[in-house]
């Protein structure tokens, strides 16, 4: 029997008699609502065993609870960033990408298919309510298994060869989910920055479900929220990842107080959150966190005048002067952190393509390494990136411990003689009146690259990877269009090539899946046809048929069957390898840095750190509860 166990803040407990003699750790924004009796005191609002934060460990130091965060949001959406940055789950990433219980107590895997999960006794939602077994017992019995609610069944995330978990309550604080077969990326998928849901406030929503709540007052909150049936209902005020709703408790360090619409909204400190630093003085530090819409091209510009306290959103490597030079008027700090994209612009050439003639040559894999060695990086390195950057294949970044250099170099050294060559030998040998080659059926080769015009870096990219095409025989032109219809073309076919970032996720370890390098979504613009078949559990769009694309679904498919760590990092090497010498997307340069504004003020930020979506959740795993204002700075 394999068994991996995590366990973490056996000691928190030690601190709890000292905070309930001393009557100390009690923030002074809750005070009054203790006072009044609206409130227990922070001793009894913590959990028996909270989790105990180190931040010296950390690199910082013990802060002091007050004050409020202004960030910019380039929408009312964007809410969404809130629980995302706060990052409280399950199980989560520490700083080194390793997993760790976090709302957890503690975890034990088994075989990798059999997880107990040992909840926090005594630990409470936002509202006060108890935080048990119940809550697990809820979402999965009355939420997962509804057919009316999951019409299609329980999620593909919790399938393994079409079947779910077997679940079960153990005691008030210990469920577990047992499989039949491994699913090594259970725990990852808790981590992630949109997480698996497993647990519902159940106290809460038994008010919104049909099999607790009478019909009529049911039909009352129907019309007042405005939605079609109690189905609606029930999912629209159950939304933990987007905190739309004031009234739904949670477990983040801040919850929300605004519903939309509305041009600000404001996050407040969690009275009953489950962390506390070494001091015992419990988390958050900060009290408010307060999010105002802008619009999103103004964003670098506001916060190059201090208008956001701590900012990451809508901004890129091109507002760094611009932040950088306010820094002398405007009491703000500028910090670089290395984006962990796998290439910050690259050409991603769409397989799928419905244009027969550009997918029979798109296909060609003499063609894509043709088109890979046509680009001058260090031109775009120096030109966009002022030689900051890493002139690269997309692949993984250094500071994953699957890099290899390998990796990084395959077809990726500027050679326009041999990418002729290959042009050549691919059948595209003749050339019309201006130098452009002739594909196959006696088009010239004119390419149309899209783009979701997000990006004044791309625009700058394409400039000059237009140039160096042309050395090969290739014309580029760009078309731009709104990254819904952008999607949406890609998957009609419409699209033969865009223009996007590399791999989401480019510091994996193997215990994270490489899921992004086979089809498994519709968002996919190499294959979102073949990503659709898989996302939808083979029920829309078709499968591979290309043999090359096979292979990475017949390994992630290995993967997901795997028990042992070596097993994971051979099959990851097999595929990284097999990305390289395929290039299925075209790579420029990565280790491209991310601006991070911050008020002088805030402390416990890091000055050099991993900045991205996946795994890092942007700011998450740096624990923004640990953030706090120095007053005399």
């Amino acid at each position: 029997m394999i068994t991996r166990r995590a366990t973490l803040g056996l000691l928190a407990a030690a601190f709890l008699p000292g905070l309930a003699r001393a009557g100390g750790g009690e923030s002074k924004y809750l005070k009054d609502k203790v006072d009044a009796g609206e409130l227990p005191p922070v001793a009894e609002r913590l959990p028996k065993v909270p989790r105990v934060v180190n931040t010296a460990a950390l690199g910082g130091e013990p802060g002091v609870q007050g004050g409020s965060v202004r960030m910019l949001i380039g929408g009312q959406r964007d809410v969404r960033l809130m629980p995302i940055n706060s990052y409280s789950r399950l199980v989560g990433y520490d700083r080194d990408l390793k997993l760790q219980a976090d709302i957890l107590e503690s975890y034990t895997v088994e075989e990798e298919r059999i997880f107990t999960f040992r909840l926090r006794e005594g630990h409470r939602w936002s509202s006060g309510d108890p935080f048990t077994a119940e809550d697990f017992r809820y979402c999965w019995e009355d939420v997962i298994l509804n057919r009316e609610l999951l019409k299609g069944g329980p999620p593909t995330d919790l399938l393994v060869e079409g079947k779910p978990p077997i679940f079960s309550v153990i005691d008030d604080v210990t469920v577990r989910y047992a499989w039949e077969k491994p699913i090594p990326d259970f725990l990852p998928k808790l981590a992630s920055p949109i997480p698996l849901v497993l647990a519902l406030p159940a106290a809460y929503m038994r008010q919104f479900h049909k099999k607790f709540q009478a019909a009529d007052v049911l039909e009352k909150h129907i019309i007042k929220q405005r939605v079609d049936d109690w189905r609606g209902l029930h999912i629209k005020m159950s939304r933990q990842t987007r905190p739309e709703n004031p009234d739904l408790p949670t477990l983040e360090a801040w919850r929300p107080r605004t519903a939309p619409p509305a041009e600000q909204f404001i996050f407040e400190r969690n009275p009953f959150f489950h962390r506390i630093d070494e001091n015992g003085t419990q988390l958050p530090y900060v009290d408010k966190v307060v999010m105002n819409v802008s619009s999103p091209d103004l964003i670098s510009a506001k916060t190059a005048t201090g208008e956001s306290d701590l900012q990451v959103a809508n901004l890129d490597f091109a507002d760094y002067t611009l932040l950088k030079n306010a820094e002398t008027i405007y009491p703000i700090n500028v910090l670089l952190w290395k984006r962990t994209l796998g290439s910050r612009v690259a050409l991603v050439p769409n397989l799928n393509c419905g244009d027969e003639g550009w997918r029979k040559v798109l296909r060609d894999v003499r063609v894509r390494r043709a088109m890979s060695l046509a680009l001058n990086r260090t031109e775009i390195n120096k030109a966009v990136f002022y030689g900051l950057g890493q002139e690269s294949a997309n692949t993984v970044l250094p500071e994953s411990p699957l890099f290899k250099p390998e990796y990084a170099k395959a077809w990726a050294a500027f050679d326009p003689d041999q990418a002729n060559r290959l042009l050549d030998e691919a059948g595209l040998d003749k050339r019309d009146d201006e130098g452009l080659r002739l594909l196959p059926d006696g088009r010239s080769a004119h390419i149309v690259v899209e783009s979701a015009g997000e990006s004044t870096l791309e625009t700058d990219v394409l400039e000059l990877i237009t140039d160096h095409f042309r050395l090969v025989g290739l014309g580029l032109f760009v078309r731009t269009s709104q990254r819904d219809i952008f999607r949406s073309r890609a998957i009609g076919g419409e699209i033969v090539m865009s223009v996007w970032y590399g791999l989401d996720n480019g510091v994996p370890t193997p215990e994270m899946s490489p899921l992004e390098l086979a089809p498994t979504a519709d968002d996919q613009l190499q294959w979102p046809v073949w990503g659709m078949y898989y996302a939808t559990v083979k029920t829309k769009g078709e499968p591979p048929d290309m043999p090359e694309v096979q292979y990475l679904v017949d390994k992630l498919t290995a993967w997901e069957m795997t028990t042992t760590e070596a097993e994971r990092e051979t099959i990851w090497h097999d595929m990284l390898k097999h990305h390289a010498e395929q290039v299925f997307t075209i790579g420029t340069v990565n280790g491209i840095s991310q601006p991070i504004v911050r008020s002088r003020r805030l402390r416990n930020i890091p000055a050099k750190a991993l900045c991205g979506f996946q795994p890092t959740a942007f700011l998450g795993v740096y624990m923004p509860d640990t953030f706090w204002y120095e007053e005399s700075a």
